[in-house]
């Protein structure tokens, strides 16, 4: 009786495999083993491999050039001088149907992609001992079955038959494994993100609290000395004072800024009927108000979104006061709102006619901070657009710009309808 060592040295492998480094990282493997091996890039080129010098055991890889590895499996087990050797097809079996086309081309196992080594040695294994037991199992006149709305014939004997459904049936068993061990990695993720939550809350808490005393006690001081100490403050002074007072007004509002946009990811969004056509009369009420100079707008039908009303009307707000403020040094500033029906989506539109933008710099236009006009020229944090992105991409839409320098811009944000979210 030949030893298991002497066994495997007279056992050749032929791997059909177009990847390189696949190629090579399978062959160190087998060859680690014991096991003799060549390789071929296509399954053409492993046919021509094959018949030339029979190999022992077949592994290929099902998307290859030329011809894949179900047309080679094919010609292989059509070949009366190559027809018992067994082809294990390596395969991501993303469908159902390679099932059938494994069982039509006579295939003996299947590994699937990305393959665990011992689990492939396994199998290297189990076909080589299942070689004698399947020349003595041959196949009748075949069957026809039905699969998917189709008919197949197999004539895949009755052992290579049971072993590939029996591959399939570990292959999914393998990827029920690695499905519950990502699981148990994802629950592990979010019991960390909800900690990492935890800890920006305490955050948000320290900012809202230990930074606007010192804060309020700068704008406090400096307000004593304006009115208290006005007549033996020359100019000068009076001016440094106002630099303070308002540095200090607007680290405040950017204090506010990002604790709103802080609490946007944290905050549970409750999606309800939202009648756009009033909440954007609303808004825009409250911003004229607020604004320097008011613009004329001009708003068309809004068809009503499925969304949450708080949330929402921060985007809103943001879209619209930006778009007066940027238009309100134009002689006749001018805003207006519409929306269109984009199949499973409404897109809503805030267009201006203000300072507009370089659409080179688009891409920054939602970032935190990102400013692409000067403090001196308009007002703002930078934030306001980052919390219109937040918002709309929670509800599963998306948000773009459009623009030209001096000539004005039009945002836009889609919402997915009743439903699509």
């Amino acid at each position: 009786m030949k030893s298991k060592k002497n066994a495997i040295s007279e056992v050749e492998i032929l791997i059909a495999e177009d990847s390189p480094t696949q190629a090579q990282k399978l062959r160190s493997l087998l060859e680690e083993r014991g096991y003799a091996v060549v390789a071929a890039p296509d399954g053409k080129q492993a046919l021509a491999l094959a018949r030339r010098r029979k190999p022992t055991l077949v592994i290929s890889d099902v998307v290859m050039p030329e011809m894949d590895g179900y047309e080679f499996c094919r010609q292989v087990k059509a070949d009366p001088k190559l027809g018992d050797i067994p082809v294990i097809l390596v395969t991501t079996l993303s469908d159902p149907q390679d099932v059938i086309r494994g069982l039509e081309c006579r295939a003996d196992n299947f590994i699937l992609k990305p393959y665990d080594e011992r689990y492939l040695l396994s199998r290297v294994e189990f076909a080589l001992i299942n070689r004698e037991m399947r020349q003595t199992d041959r196949a009748g006149m075949g069957v026809e079955i039905f699969f998917n709305g189709r008919k197949h014939f197999i004539t895949a004997d009755r052992l290579q038959i049971l072993n590939l459904l029996l591959s399939t049936y570990d292959a999914a068993i393998q990827r029920n494994k690695e499905l519950n061990h990502s699981q148990e990695e994802l629950r592990s993720l979010n019991a960390k993100l909800e900690d990492a939550n935890q800890e920006l809350e305490s955050f948000s808490y320290s900012v809202s609290h230990d930074l606007r005393a010192p804060l309020r006690a700068i704008d406090g001081f400096s307000l004593m000395l304006e009115e208290d100490q006005a007549a033996g403050l020359d100019d000068e002074g009076k001016r440094i004072i106002r630099v303070i007072r308002d540095s200090t007004r607007k680290m405040g509002q950017l204090i506010d800024d990002l604790l709103a946009f802080s609490r946007l990811g944290r905050k549970p969004i409750s999606v309800a009927r939202v009648d756009i056509a009033k909440l954007v009369g609303e808004v825009l009420e409250e911003v004229q108000a607020a604004a320097a100079r008011r613009a004329s707008v001009a708003v068309g039908p809004l068809p009503a979104a499925y969304a949450d009303a708080a949330l929402l009307r921060q985007v809103w707000i943001n879209l619209l006061s930006n778009a007066v403020k940027f238009s309100g040094k134009r002689d006749e500033p001018r805003v207006e709102v519409s929306a269109y029906d984009d199949g499973a989506d409404t897109v809503y539109c805030v267009k201006d006619n203000g300072a507009g933008f370089d659409m080179r710099y688009h891409d920054r236009l939602f970032g935190v901070f990102q400013r692409l006009h000067g403090d001196e020229e308009f007002g703002g944090t930078g934030v306001g657009l980052a919390i219109v992105r937040r918002v709309v991409t929670r509800h599963g839409g998306r948000v773009w710009a459009e623009g030209r320098v001096d000539e004005g811009a039009a945002f836009y944000f889609a919402l997915p309808k009743e439903g699509g979210a």
